[in-house]
This record gives C-alpha cells, sequence and structure tokens, in this order.
C-alpha cells in the first residue's frame, strides 16, 4: 500500500486547497442563479426567510455529520454512521438512496450543460453534448482524486469569484454608484404588496424548494476522508458554512429582491442573476451568467460522479454493493465504481431521451425527499452516536451545539416538514414516490442483513 493511500486503499491526494474550495463552493449551484427566480416569485422579499431557515437547517445538519465525521472520517460518511448507530438496514438505505440521488443528477446536470453549448454551437445535436461531457469527467474522475480535486478548484474559484463579483455590483447599484443601472435602493423589498405578499404559507413551500438547494454541502465530509488530514478539514469546513450560506445565499438573495420586483415574470422566466445584471447595465448579462451557470452545472456534474462512485465504494466495502466496486487501481481511485456509476447515470440518460415523459418524471420524483430524509438519518445518528461516546467515557473533540435540545429540534422539523409535503398537492407526488423507493430499499436491506446473520450461525455451527 502506497504512503498516500489510506486504510481502505483510497488515495489521500486532495490537497487542503482542494478541500477548502470543496467546502466553500459547494453549496452553489445552478439553483442559486437561475432557480431562486422561482422561489422570490413565489413568496416574495420574504423568500429570505425561507434561504434563512432553510439555511440553518443545513448549519446544524453539517454540524452534527462534522462531529461523526471529525472523530471517524469515512468515505461512506452519513451512511457509515447510520449502519453504526441505527444499524445495517439503515446504513444500507440511505446509501443507496444518496447513490441514486446523484446517478439522477449526472443526467439532469449533463443535459442542462449541452443545452446551453446546443444555444453558442445549434449545429451540433444536446444528445451529443451530453454523451461527450458525461464522457470527459468520467475519464478524469478515473484516474485519481487529484483530477477531481484539481477540475473542482478551479470551476468552484468561478463560481465564488461570480458570486463576489455579483454582490460588488449590486451593493453598487444599490447606493447609487453604478452610472449606467436602471435600479438602486432597497425600496423592492416593501413597495410591491409589501415584504409578505403572499403569505407564510408560501414561505413554507419556498423552504421546502430551496432546501434542496443545499444538497451537497455534506460531499466535504466524504472528500476529505481522501485527503492528508481529513479531521482537520472537516472541522474548518464545518466551521465555515455558516458565512458561507450567508454570503453566497442570503446575501445575493437580499440583493435580487432589492433591486426587481419579486412579481417580475422575467425573475422566473430568465433567471434572478441575469434579470439584476441586466437592470444594472452590465452589457453581454445573458453571456456571463450562461458561463457561469455552464460551470455551475459542470461542477455538479463533477461532484455527482464522484459522490455516487465513493458511495458505491463504501457500500462494496461493508458487502452491501457488487464486490468489484471495491476495487481499487493504483493511484487509489475505485474506477469499478466510477463505471457502474457511469453506467447507471448513461441508463437514466437514454431514459431521458427515449423513454415516454411519465418514466423519467417519475425516476426525478422518487429522489424529491433523499435529500431531507438524509438530513433526518444524520439527525438520529448523531443523537446514538454521542450517546454510545459518553457511555464510553469519549472525549467530543467536536461537538453539536446544545445537545440534545438542538438534535432532537432538527428530528421534528425534518419529520414535519415531510408531513407537510405529503399534504401539499406540488410535492405529494415526490413524498410517495421517494416513500415506495425507499421501502423497496429497506426490505432489500432487511433480506441482505437477515442472509449475513445465517450465515454467521451457519459458521459458527460448522465450526
Amino acid at each position: 500500500m502506497s504512503s498516500t493511500q489510506s486504510s481502505n486503499g483510497l488515495e489521500q491526494g486532495l490537497k487542503p486547497r482542494h478541500v477548502t474550495m470543496l467546502s466553500i463552493a459547494g453549496v452553489i449551484g445552478a439553483g442559486l442563479f437561475v432557480g431562486s427566480g422561482h422561489a422570490i416569485a413565489a413568496a416574495g422579499p420574504a423568500v429570505l426567510l425561507a434561504y434563512a431557515a432553510a439555511g440553518a437547517l443545513v448549519v446544524l445538519v453539517m454540524r452534527m455529520l462534522g462531529e461523526m465525521a471529525v472523530a471517524s472520517p469515512d468515505t461512506g460518511s452519513f451512511s457509515t454512521y447510520a449502519d453504526r448507530a441505527i444499524g445495517h438496514w439503515a446504513g444500507f438505505t440511505i446509501g443507496w438512496l444518496y447513490w441514486w440521488f446523484w446517478v439522477l443528477v449526472i443526467p439532469l446536470e449533463a443535459n442542462a450543460a449541452a443545452t446551453i453549448l446546443h444555444a453558442w454551437f445549434p449545429n451540433v445535436a444536446i444528445w451529443a453534448f451530453t454523451l461527450v461531457i458525461t464522457l470527459l469527467l468520467t475519464v478524469t474522475n478515473l484516474f485519481s482524486v487529484k483530477n477531481y480535486g484539481e477540475f473542482e478548484f478551479w470551476f468552484a474559484l468561478v463560481k465564488v469569484i461570480a458570486i463576489i463579483g455579483f454582490i460588488g455590483l449590486g451593493i453598487m447599484a444599490i447606493f447609487g454608484f453604478l452610472p449606467n443601472s436602471q435600479v438602486s435602493g432597497v425600496s423592492h423589498l416593501f413597495d410591491t404588496q409589501g415584504f409578505l405578499p403572499n403569505g407564510m404559507g408560501a414561505v413554507l413551500g419556498a423552504i421546502l424548494t430551496t432546501m434542496f438547494s443545499f444538497m451537497g454541502t455534506e460531499i466535504v465530509t466524504i472528500a476529505a476522508a481522501e485527503s492528508k488530514n481529513p479531521g482537520q478539514q472537516i472541522s474548518k469546513a464545518t466551521n465555515s458554512v455558516i458565512w458561507r450560506i450567508g454570503l453566497f445565499y442570503l446575501v445575493s438573495i437580499f440583493i435580487v429582491v432589492a433591486l426587481v420586483p419579486w412579481n417580475d415574470p422575467v425573475l422566473a422566466a430568465v433567471g434572478s442573476y441575469q434579470t439584476v445584471l441586466e437592470r444594472m447595465g452590465i452589457p453581454n448579462a445573458k453571456l456571463i451568467v450562461d458561463i457561469v451557470v455552464l460551470v455551475a452545472v459542470t461542477s455538479c456534474l463533477n461532484s455527482a460522479l464522484y459522490t455516487a462512485s465513493r458511495m458505491m465504494f463504501s457500500l462494496g466495502k461493508r458487502g452491501d454493493a457488487p464486490a468489484v466496486s471495491q476495487r481499487t487501481n493504483k493511484s487509489g481511485t475505485p474506477y469499478w465504481a466510477v463505471i457502474l456509476s457511469t453506467g447507471a447515470a448513461f441508463v437514466a440518460v437514454f431514459a431521458n431521451y427515449v423513454a415516454p415523459a411519465a418514466v423519467f418524471e417519475f425516476l426525478l420524483a422518487t429522489s424529491g425527499a433523499i435529500a431531507l430524509l438524509v438530513y433526518l438519518v444524520i439527525a438520529i445518528s448523531q443523537l446514538r452516536m454521542r450517546k454510545q461516546r459518553m457511555a464510553r467515557g469519549e472525549k467530543i473533540a467536536f461537538s453539536m451545539w446544545l445537545f440534545p435540545g438542538l438534535t432532537y429540534a432538527v428530528i421534528i422539523f425534518i419529520v414535519a416538514a415531510l408531513t407537510i409535503m405529503l399534504f401539499q398537492e406540488a410535492h405529494r407526488v415526490e413524498i410517495l414516490a421517494t416513500g415506495f423507493l425507499s421501502l423497496l430499499v429497506v426490505a432489500v436491506g432487511l433480506f441482505v442483513a437477515r442472509r449475513r446473520k445465517l450465515q454467521k450461525v451457519g459458521a459458527v455451527v460448522l465450526n
């Protein structure tokens, strides 16, 4: 085993700058640049409350995950912790659901990137761009984790620079320092039917929508396992999640709702960032946003390939995935896990183009509530693992705040959110489809656990 490999066979090839930039930009996706316009159109300026509530939930969940990951860094992250704290069936279930989530993200992000490129080069079909982008990033993920880290470092840097630039221009526009700007001040926070135009019900709906914008924050705990000081890297990333969400989401969304009326139909049609930049008089606003969104979706696609393969690798190590998925090459990359995950993604891509729309929509619906299930499993695992560690007299170096009160509060909030989604027509299909898939995976997990138990009993009898 190489000195650059960890005990599980993966290469510790991610440098501190890779993990740092991953943690900083992990929450920045196309949903912020484009999708936020839909949330603003639904809730008005009070969408800030929705982002603050969803962001607070993510901060607390990351703190809990950080507590477990600092004590025991593992590429399986919360799936491994659920296995230890709740039971084998729980780690099996949440691991495969998480893998499925990212496998479905791959065709979505590849199609989004291909659509932008097709607009620039209309003679090339969208499916061709989708194929080339996915294959290219698959190849980079096959060679070494350094490739993933290096790609993500530069992708993340572009996203961070774009947001900081947007915030800088927005502040100048608010104070009237941009000479060509058509907008200034913060009057739109209140002058269009008030701050809360559609009531708290709309804010609650926006919370459920914006919550999924933050999915991906937890990837740093998976990636840090392939760095040389995983505990230190995870601790730094978890501590910085508050200012990351505050700066990238709350400040930038504040600028949008301050400068553009929330009920402007252009917000949802072309995206919040492009709308504001055009009102500021920034030339080539559409091209700038298209480039940034292209980088954002490519980054998300790259992370989806990486995350799905590492989760499958971890499941393979625990005997819950095909044995071949735990094989690594000379550079410590689980190449079969990458190939199998990409293969599943290509099946999803094929379904996106060939199968009836209803089929692919159902596949997407099955992943609709997985983010909340992941958060719920993290909270329950932290609750149980902390009690186990305290019973053993362990020193808690990195701990969840106000334990166990805040942990219980997160669990209650997530259960309430899932219940509300079940009774809302807009989210009911997601809950039912995700619930159906979860029950199916749980049944398989229980079957696998029972088979293992019988094998152990048989081995004892033979001995």
